[in-house]
């Protein structure tokens, strides 16, 4: 674990490390989620609170990891859940394609995903912007 100074304090703070149980169900990598690793939040999964997500209900309730599960993914734009107003508000702040992390999990596995965005250190394959 890492140690971080704050105001003469010294917190400790989980390494970003691979772990396909930390895929969030939208594709994001709570691994390397600043509040999960402040221990702030238990990840997508484990996180009882987050029952506003739409995206997590569909996700539990088919017994899907992700979306990547999902038959119907392929036209991603038809997913009213996906494609919610909290969803891309999320993605535009964050600049998060969401779409693009479902697609490399399709395209390579839960595994290599996580090993991917742990080695990048991301939670997320940024938007381009322009």
């Amino acid at each position: 674990m890492r140690l971080i100074k704050i105001n003469r304090a010294v917190k400790k703070m989980k390494e970003i490390v691979a772990d396909k149980a930390l895929i969030a169900y939208c594709g994001l990598y709570c691994g390397a989620c600043r509040k999960y690793l402040k221990e702030k939040c238990p990840g997508c999964a484990k996180n009882e609170t987050a029952t506003w997500c739409d995206i997590r209900k569909c996700c539990m309730e088919n017994k899907y990891n992700s979306c990547a599960d999902c038959k119907t993914f392929q036209n991603v734009s038809d997913c009213k859940k996906f494609n919610n107003l909290i969803s891309k508000v999320i993605g535009f702040i964050f600049r998060s394609d969401r779409k693009a992390c479902v697609n490399l999990i399709k395209d390579r596995g839960y595994h290599n995903f996580a090993e991917e965005m742990s080695l990048k250190k991301a939670q997320t394959i940024r938007k381009k912007l322009f």
